[in-house]
């Protein structure tokens, strides 16, 4: 625990984003969504906040950045494609989903927010 406590504010906003994206894919999965058929996503995610927040190496920083980007990147071309992303995103029939998906975009863009700031701090952003 006192490896977390010595993160940057970068990290600790990289690994609060990872984690409110994975429950904001949790809970879309509970409120019935049919974007995630699997708990992979969310478990890869809590992976790598945990890897941030514990492993104290400089490449720890590209995996924290890597991971939601890659996840944004899959986010952004599904929505082009399909449409369903930004409908759930305007649905307020289901406010599980609505609040879920809110969760996920909030959660990706302070992920990368604070990957981007470890990246750009002395050492990968640890202090």
């Amino acid at each position: 625990m006192n490896s977390v406590a010595r993160l940057s504010n970068a990290a600790k906003l990289n690994v609060s984003g990872l984690v409110l994206t994975a429950a904001g894919m949790l809970l879309q999965i509970a409120a019935g969504s049919g974007l995630y058929p699997t708990f992979a996503g969310p478990i890869v995610l809590l992976v790598v906040a945990a890897i941030v927040a514990f492993v104290q190496r400089r490449w720890t920083a590209w995996v924290g950045l890597i991971a939601p980007l890659v996840l944004g990147v899959g986010a952004i071309i599904a929505a082009v494609m399909t449409g369903e992303f930004i409908a759930q995103l305007t649905d307020v029939g289901n406010p599980g989903v609505l609040l879920g998906s809110l969760m996920h975009v909030v959660g990706l863009v302070a992920a990368v927010a604070g990957g981007v700031g470890m990246l750009r701090g002395p050492r990968g952003g640890r202090g």
